[in-house]
């Protein structure tokens, strides 16, 4: 080959080499790359905003006093408050014994039981919705009541009630776990028949 002919070659190499070069170059400006944020960037690729903490968006927490556990409570069950339908009412009166400020918010658990820390008899009672729940503040010494109603068990055939006496009521206060008991004696239902009702915690010791 002569070196006119090498020279050409050469030339027309490092011409070759020259246009692949920009071809990749153009290539590479089309690649979509992605953000941190998780959004895609580049031509005609669609851009997602990444929402901002909101420092006010958590509310405050709130402050006061703590719900009455078991323990800073004296429960009773006060005298009958009337007659009606073949029904009693009678409060179940919290007290407040501890020396803070504490709440009730809500329903108390009762049933029938045995005996202090007996098995239930028959069922618990039903919720009586006919006040709203709400938080009650009770001071040292102050008092809250739930009116319990008490169906005569007598208004169901003895077939379907199974009667006894009951001599104690197991009261657990609202959103606690330990019971208290409380002597009261009435007719109960070992079967499955709703006796009693209970309705959500207001202020005072009576609904009057």
């Amino acid at each position: 080959m002569t070196q006119s002919a090498r020279a050409a070659r050469t030339l027309l190499a490092v011409a070759v080499l020259a246009g692949s070069a920009a071809l990749v170059a153009a290539c590479g400006t089309a690649v979509s790359t992605t953000s941190p944020s998780g959004a895609t960037s580049g031509p005609g690729a669609a851009t997602t905003p990444v929402p901002s903490a909101d420092p006010g968006g958590t509310p405050a927490a709130v402050s006061g006093p703590a719900p009455c556990t078991t323990s800073a409570l004296r429960v009773s069950v006060s005298r009958s408050q009337g007659v009606a339908a073949g029904s009693s009412y009678f409060p179940i009166v919290f007290t407040n014994v501890s020396a803070a400020s504490c709440t009730l918010y809500g329903y108390p658990g009762v049933s029938f039981v045995t005996g202090t820390g007996g098995s239930q008899i028959g069922i618990p009672a039903t919720e009586n919705p006919a006040h709203p729940r709400k938080l009650i503040t009770l001071a040292p010494g102050q008092a809250g009541h739930a009116e319990l109603q008490v169906v005569d068990a007598q208004n169901y055939p003895p077939a379907d009630c199974g009667m006894v006496t009951a001599h104690w009521l197991r009261v657990y206060p609202p959103n606690q776990t330990a019971p208290v008991y409380a002597s009261f004696t009435a007719q109960a239902c070992t079967k499955a028949r709703p006796i009693l009702t209970v309705e959500t915690v207001q202020s005072g010791t009576t609904g009057a």
